[in-house]
């Protein structure tokens, strides 16, 4: 029950093609350790929650959508990057980390997997003239009134979606993408969709949604996005026969 951290990566980069994203972070291995795997931990975001539960369970590489060295940030190892690296690199624990090419891959990405938590049929992208739009576009496999499908999204997320409204009185076409997506609402609005998605929300959303006729349901950043991380592990395990056990670091946003 194990396989080398060359071959894993290989494996995942192969499958999500990070080359093709204008990313604003490094995809693929941030730090690495043990050549050997035979476990690994998930989670949305690399906190040092997250580094302290990977070490107690003793796991060989944790895999996460929320890596380190985003552009912008301060570059200096000090504070709170110096403590999360110091876990990694002294308990010898590799970080993956990819960030829109698992929002965007079309089976096992976030929002791919919220499709299938929401009963939505894909039908295409929030834009369409991007082959690597990261928000979709679907239509519900049966039609909902707002409250039934406000009901649905915090069902499925497990916390209440708050719901901003601006449509129809039953839904029928959904436009979402996971995370801080808030400003896709007006691509949504654009292609006359009955309601939008996203993870989180800003001030000006609520007006939009309003001016533009849609309805708008932020469902939390971080509960969009702890899908896809799930799905990658769960097909890592299949292909090398490894273990895998997903952490949930509690996040209200």
């Amino acid at each position: 029950m194990a396989t080398t951290l060359k071959q894993l990566v290989a494996f995942c980069n192969e499958l999500l093609m990070p080359e093709k994203y204008r990313d604003y972070c490094p995809n693929g291995l941030q730090v690495e350790g043990r050549q050997e795997i035979s476990k690994i931990v998930t989670g949305v975001t690399a906190s040092q929650a997250l580094l302290d539960a990977a070490v107690e369970r003793q796991a060989d590489l944790v895999l996460v959508h929320h890596g380190y060295f985003w552009k912008g940030e301060p570059e200096p190892v000090t504070g709170i990057k110096k403590r999360r690296l110091k876990t990694l690199l002294s308990n010898d624990i590799s970080l993956l980390a990819y960030h829109l090419p698992l929002d965007g891959h079309p089976e096992l990405g976030n929002n791919a997997q919220l499709a299938e938590r929401f009963d939505i049929e894909i039908t295409g992208g929030l834009e369409p003239e991007n082959p690597l739009s990261i928000g979709l576009t679907g239509r519900l496999v049966t039609p909902l009134s707002v409250e039934q499908f406000g009901a649905k999204i915090s069902a499925s997320m497990e916390r209440e979606a708050l719901h901003i409204a601006g449509g129809p009185a039953q839904i029928k076409t959904v436009g979402w993408c996971s995370g801080a997506a808030q400003g896709y609402i007006d691509k949504a609005a654009a292609q006359g969709l009955d309601a939008y998605i996203s993870g989180e929300i800003s001030e000006p959303t609520v007006h939009n949604a309003r001016e533009l006729g849609i309805h708008y349901f932020s469902a939390g950043h971080h509960a969009t996005e702890r899908y896809g991380v799930q799905a990658l592990a769960e097909r890592l395990v299949a292909e090398f026969d490894i273990e895998h056990e997903f952490v949930d670091i509690d996040n209200p946003v």
